[in-house]
């Protein structure tokens, strides 16, 4: 079935967004190169590289400002600034109060004052006396022009000094700002070690052999993806279209996602899930195949591309847990979940859990058995999403389209001897 009979429902994001993302992060990286710049600022200047382009872009070419899912109205004059103090102050007072409770988690957490997310409180802590003053100007700003100024956040500061709180709209402010503090936090504390990986690379040692090409290509990739996913998480922004319209309320989707992050994840090192028991990677089990290796690495590099591929579709609005507009282009137009498909496959193939180094059976079944256990995890948390989204008239149409078009769920229906559906209706996942 071609595209003009059955057209894909339009992205909330457009291709150009993530390309000038990518340009910027490019052009950065290459300065930082030539200059020996792989400390943690230059790091976190990485993510401005790429996050100030998909900024202009959003703004200047696709006006997202402009749209009316933003709840922001243009049309007229906006409100005098006297009339919507009384619902910017208890907005002021919900925002700090959030901000706040943040604050405390992450000094009641220790994991927060060591390590890599030293970094990340630090940043915190030199950025927020900046936004406590800017928060006051752009909050009654924003006011001003909001076609509904009494949202969620008025909500959450109705609750806090003790007035009438619409109870939903609290707990959605709430799980909104969960998402932003946890994952934000984890996001920036890596972001230096993964921009060092890639600065700091010799260009004589990666093209010395097929292992070394691959490991630095797989190592630009995941910089990619975290400097992209970083810009998500700080923009959450109503003028920019990039707000959370809503965070996950499942607490199944929370659990799949927790595990897989510190300080909660299962698949790490020494983990319950970890899957490496007596086990090698890849460069190992290829050593002396120089063919193979260009295979295997070749293979590894491309999946890992088409993960740091998904996070760019998103530009500016990636994040876990949260709806902030349905994406259908990219890798988007393959399968709903192409991150996680690629990922999985990644570690099948670069793990090979079913090899063992000494040769013990048990350690293969049990890494094989984890592995699976891991890939499950992913369709749960894959699972949740899509019931999540599902609440979204814009994403039942796409997921309806996906199973009648997307290539990954015709395989599958291929597989299993399923025939794609010509209307809508609910889609299994792939």
């Amino acid at each position: 079935m071609s595209d003009n009979a059955d057209p894909c429902p339009k992205s909330a994001v457009s291709h150009g967004v993530g390309m000038a993302g990518l340009a910027g992060l490019g052009l950065w990286t290459l300065v930082a190169r030539h200059y020996g710049m792989d400390g943690p600022n230059a790091g976190f200047a990485a993510v401005v590289a790429c996050g100030v382009p998909m900024l202009l872009w959003s703004l200047l070419v696709d006006k997202v400002h402009r749209r009316a899912s933003t709840g922001i109205d243009w049309t007229g004059p906006a409100r005098p600034w006297r009339s919507v103090l009384d619902v910017s102050i208890v907005k002021i007072a919900g925002l700090w109060a959030t901000w706040l409770a943040i604050a405390v988690f992450y000094c009641i957490a220790r994991w927060y004052w060591s390590g890599d997310y030293r970094f990340s409180m630090n940043l915190f802590m030199g950025a927020a006396p900046w936004l406590l003053v800017a928060s006051v100007p752009y909050v009654i700003w924003l006011d001003r022009r909001l076609v509904e100024p009494r949202d969620a956040s008025y909500a959450f500061g109705q609750w806090v000094i003790g007035g009438a709180a619409d109870r939903a709209e609290v707990a959605h402010h709430a799980r909104a700002w969960a998402v932003k503090g946890f994952f934000l936090a984890f996001m920036l504390s890596i972001v230096p070690g993964n921009f060092a990986s890639v600065v700091a690379w010799r260009v004589e040692d990666a093209f010395s052999h097929p292992v070394a090409l691959a490991s630095f290509l797989i190592a630009v990739m995941f910089m990619i993806d975290v400097c992209m996913a970083t810009v998500g998480y700080i923009l959450t922004l109503k003028p920019l279209d990039s707000h959370i319209r809503t965070a996950n309320p499942l607490l199944a989707g929370w659990v799949a996602a927790l595990i897989c992050y510190p300080p909660f994840v299962l698949m790490g090192n020494g983990g319950p899930l970890d899957y490496h028991a007596g086990g090698a990677e890849w460069d190992v089990w290829t050593r002396g195949h120089g063919v193979l290796q260009w295979l295997l690495g070749g293979w590894l590099v491309l999946l890992t591309a088409v993960y740091a591929w998904a996070t760019v579709a998103f530009g500016l609005r990636f994040s876990n847990l949260t709806h902030r507009g349905i994406l259908t282009h990219g890798p988007y137009r393959w399968t709903r979940h192409p991150a996680y498909l690629s990922k999985n496959l990644f570690w099948w193939f670069s793990a090979l859990p079913f090899l063992s180094v000494s040769g013990s059976l048990t350690d293969v079944v049990r890494n094989c058995a984890l592995l699976g256990v891991t890939n499950a995890v992913y369709y749960w948390r894959a699972r949740t999403e899509e019931a999540h989204l599902s609440a979204d008239a814009d994403y039942r149409a796409y997921s309806d389209w996906m199973e009648r078009n997307g290539v990954v769920p015709r395989f599958f229906g291929w597989v299993v001897g399923r025939k794609a559906r010509q209307e809508g209706g609910v889609q299994p996942a792939e």
